[in-house]
This record gives structure tokens, sequence and C-alpha cells, in this order.
């Protein structure tokens, strides 16, 4: 076989090798490029909770004061009580009777009247006290502190559901895609191509 045969036959294989890559070339251009339709957009979150203390002044009500010590009674001991109590059960005593009769009803008078002054004063001052504590009610303002918790959604990311054909897939991205169909390379996503149908 001569040289200018090989030549010619190696030629014309490398020649329609050559026209079969470039129709399929044509036809791949033709054809353009591939999108995938996204079908679902998710966005995920996550509760972020934040505890902060909360304090207020508070009127608080107090129970009355108990008068006690000197400032409880001007006559702690009723001395003033009993003494009228004695004058005025002596006086009725000494009507009572005659004779060493008459003595012995006006110092029973005096001791009975004196025990009934005490008993009465006691009860008058400490009537006084209850209507001064009613009159005049105590309060007083202290700070109370609670914590309260503030809750809010953060966004984490987004859920990208995208088919292309038979094939449903999904990816989670930072940034939900301005589209509806997203470019594909080598069947793979490009998330930086996304587009509209109309544009």
């Amino acid at each position: 076989m001569s040289k200018s045969i090989v030549v010619g036959s190696t030629l014309a294989v490398l020649g329609l090798g050559g026209l079969g890559f470039g129709a399929w070339q044509i036809q791949d251009q033709q054809r353009g490029p591939e999108y995938a339709e996204i079908t679902n957009v998710e966005t995920l979150t996550r509760t972020v909770e934040t505890p902060r203390e909360v304090c207020e002044q508070v009127v608080v009500q107090l129970p009355p004061e108990t008068p006690t010590g000197q400032g409880a009674s001007r006559d702690p001991h009723r001395v003033l009580g009993t003494a009228a109590g004695a004058i005025v059960g002596g006086l009725l005593g000494n009507q009572i009777g005659g004779g060493s009769g008459k003595k012995i009803a006006t110092v029973a008078g005096a001791i009975g009247g004196g025990l009934a002054g005490r008993e009465v004063q006691e009860r008058v001052e400490a009537r006084q006290h209850s209507q001064a504590a009613q009159s005049q009610p105590r309060t007083t303002t202290r700070e109370e502190c609670r914590t309260v918790v503030d809750t809010r959604q953060e966004t984490t990311g987004y859920e990208v559901t995208w088919r292309h054909g038979e094939t449903v897939q999904t990816a989670r991205l930072d940034n939900p895609p301005q589209g509806d169909r997203v470019l594909l390379e080598e069947g793979q996503p490009q998330w930086n191509a996304v587009s509209s149908q109309g544009g």
C-alpha cells in the first residue's frame, strides 16, 4: 500500500470525526442551557431566648404599729383610772349603811371602784390606739425584681427544592434564590445563576 493512500485514509477518518464533533457542538448550542425548576423555598429558623431582669418599685402595706414602751400610754399603771374609780366607789359605798357598816361599805366601794376604773381606762386607751393605727395606714416602697425571657425567631438558612426531569433534590442556602429556575452545569445547580422563567 502506498504512502499516499495511508495518509489519505487517515485524513478522511480525522475529517469525519471532526465533522461529527462539530455537528454535536452545533446541536448542543441549538439546545441551549439547561435549567432546573425551583419548586419550593422553606425558611429555616431557630428560637433564640434572651433572659433579662426587670425591676420595679412596689408600694407595700405594713401591718399596724402596736404601741409599746413609754409612748404606748402616758399612764402605764392606770393610776388615774384606779384613783378616779376608787373615789367614785368610795362615795357610793359611803351612801350605804350606817356606823361601822358605812366604813366597810366605803372601803369596799373604793376597792371595787379602783379596779373598775383601772379596767375602764385600759379599754379606752386600747380603743384609742386601735383607731389611731387604722386612721394612719403605714406603707413603704420596695424594689421587686423578676426575670423575663424574650424570645425571637432567627433565620438560619433556606432549604430549596429543585427539579430537573424526574430528579428532585434539595439544597441548603444562606440566601433565598431570587427566581424560579436555576442554571445547571453538568447536572449541578449554579445558585449564582438563578432567574425567572419569563426573564
